[in-house]
């Protein structure tokens, strides 16, 4: 296939797992009580990283048929990742990895691999028409590591090769999963053994570009000196190496390997608090092929891998923490003026904004979050409040059926209350819809909540659902009315970024308020936006809204919504 009409960029090939990772910073993994769900594996990483990047990237592996298999697809297919080939095995389950962050340089994770789905991946899977279809093959190492899996990746480079694919190799050496160590043991990253040098020399010279820590080396050029091992690696190949030297940076060899270091330029790391460094090879090489692939040098190149490694070991988890493409390209025009990323508060709502769930252009809610104004007519009417989840039931019932008949796939939305409609919120989550909770204490002012503590409500919550807080706000408001509001807003703002949720902030003027201008609405956006908050969403009294976009250029990354008469 002609290079002018490949559809792909670039074709993962590798581990894809479910990352479960320890919410209790400190813990041994024997005391952890909960963890993250998260897309994993060292090639799923790439391909989902390399999509942010602006990538058209594809995923070649097997996941099981279940729960954790579906996951992955979804997540890889949110995210933009071509899953044509990610191939549905109906007899193994998907891979599990269990991590913790005991501290800075200890971190336990035990890989649950055995008869795994994706180390199920054989010749058979491996589509010649398919490889041809991309510009680059990227190969992960472990996949090297057992007969069936060794044969698939060298049958699809043998096509790579032959349709003029640039061919790269992640080395990522886990010695638990080449045999070397105890079961439980997915912490140690190298153990000297000759077969597995042996087994990794037999296929570089199959690569463009080779790229792994100084210990990925050390595997690969059967030397624990770093430059006498990457010697022997350029004796085995001609590919260019890439070998990250951790927070230093990276090097790049493309000749003979010289005899010192001082001979060889350093491309600078980006100094970030380490919190996590598991993933950020992933990260690394996301940024590393977006530049390689698009041709814009090494030094780009690895200016992107640079920041994207350090982005990633700066947060919880690898491919949520990964950037995309507008946070990535925003901190390198700012790197200057930016001496620590990790804490720079654009970037982390850039982060947050372009990394999403799911983007919604338009859409049509149907509001029936009420929970006073039922409560109050039931007991007006002498009917019992037990009443109103069926009422609630129903009225989700009837705006399924408009939203079918008007054929609004993708655009639907509801706002429900988790007091009496519980039971809706259920039927509907999940279903691709739209879904709003109040959080307020019906007609409060100064803001309460109604169900307490904010964070102690969301770690129940489905992440799909959003947060809905509605406050009586005037800019004239006493002082001590205005901050005890604000420090409540702040703390559900916090609160959100903390869980991953998305906020909607309804703004109401109080009915027995000064009065009623218009032109509050732009003073109270503009107070809060300087206070930090953010919301992914308003809710708002029809108002000129591009007036508001054009006074609070911070609209452009929130939905503004009417609410009249909801």
């Amino acid at each position: 296939m002609n290079a002018a009409v490949k559809r792909l960029d670039v074709i993962c090939i590798g581990r894809v797992a479910v990352d479960l990772y320890a919410q209790q910073i400190g813990s041994r993994l024997e005391d952890v009580a909960s963890f993250a769900k998260y897309l994993g594996g060292s090639s799923g990483n790439v391909a989902f990283g390399t999509a942010i990047q602006g990538l058209k990237s594809a995923m070649l592996a097997r996941v099981g048929d279940e729960h954790n298999g579906r996951f992955l697809r979804e997540t890889l297919n949110r995210a933009g990742v071509d899953t044509e080939y990610l191939i549905t095995d109906k007899s193994r389950l998907t891979a599990l990895v269990m991590l913790g962050i005991k501290d800075q340089e200890t971190f336990p994770l035990i890989f649950y691999r055995d008869n795994c789905a994706d180390m199920a991946l054989t010749p058979d899977d491996i589509s010649e028409e398919y490889i041809a279809s991309s510009r680059a093959l990227a190969v992960t190492g472990t996949h090297l590591s057992h007969a069936n899996t060794r044969a698939a990746v060298l049958k699809a480079l043998e096509y790579a090769r032959r349709h003029g694919l640039r061919t790269a190799l992640d080395i990522d050496y886990r010695p638990v999963l080449w045999g070397l160590t105890s079961l439980g043991d997915g912490e140690t990253r190298f153990i000297e053994s000759g077969p597995v040098t042996s087994q990794l020399q037999e296929v570089l010279h199959l690569f463009d570009l080779v790229v792994g820590t100084e210990e990925e080396f050390h595997i690969a050029g059967g030397s624990t000196d770093t430059l006498t091992a990457l010697k022997n690696v350029r004796n085995a190949t001609k590919a260019t190496l890439v070998c990250k030297r951790g927070p230093m940076g990276c090097v790049v060899l493309e000749g003979d390997i010289p005899d010192s270091w001082d001979q060889v330029p350093l491309q600078q790391g980006v100094r970030v608090e380490v919190l996590n460094v598991l993933g950020a090879g992933d990260a690394f090489m996301s940024g590393l092929l977006r530049g390689w692939l698009n041709d814009e040098g090494w030094e780009q190149a690895c200016r992107y891998a640079n920041a994207c490694g350090a982005l990633v070991v700066s947060r919880h988890g690898c491919a949520p923490a990964m950037p995309t493409k507008v946070e990535l390209d925003d901190y390198l025009q700012r790197a200057e003026s930016v001496p620590r990323p990790d804490v720079d508060e654009r970037l982390n709502h850039l982060h947050r904004v372009t990394s999403r769930r799911q983007q919604w252009p338009e859409l049509c809610i149907f509001a029936f979050d009420h929970r006073k104004q039922l409560a109050d007519l039931a007991r007006e009417t002498g009917r019992d409040e037990a009443c109103i989840p069926q009422l609630k039931l129903l009225l989700l019932a009837a705006a399924e059926a408009a939203a079918q008949e008007a054929g609004l796939d993708q655009r639907s939305g509801i706002l429900a209350d988790g007091t009496y409609g519980q039971r809706a919120l259920n039927a509907i989550t999940g279903k691709g819809w739209w879904i709003g909770r109040p959080i307020e204490l019906p007609s409060s002012r100064p803001l309460r909540l109604e169900h307490g503590n904010i964070g102690s409500q969301l770690i129940d919550w489905p992440l799909e659902h959003v947060v809905k807080c509605l406050v009586f706000y005037h800019p004239d408001d006493p002082a001590a009315l205005r901050a005890e509001q604000d420090a409540l807003l702040l703390e559900v703002w916090q609160a959100c970024n903390k869980s991953g949720h998305e906020l909607l902030l309804e703004v109401i003027l109080p009915e027995n308020g000064p009065d009623k201008d218009e032109r509050h609405y732009h003073t109270m956006l503009e107070h809060f936006y300087q206070l930090g908050i953010k919301p992914d969403w308003w809710k708002l009294p029809p108002l000129s809204s591009g007036q508001l976009a054009a006074d609070h250029p911070p609209l452009s990354s929130a939905k503004i919504r009417g609410a009249a008469g909801s």
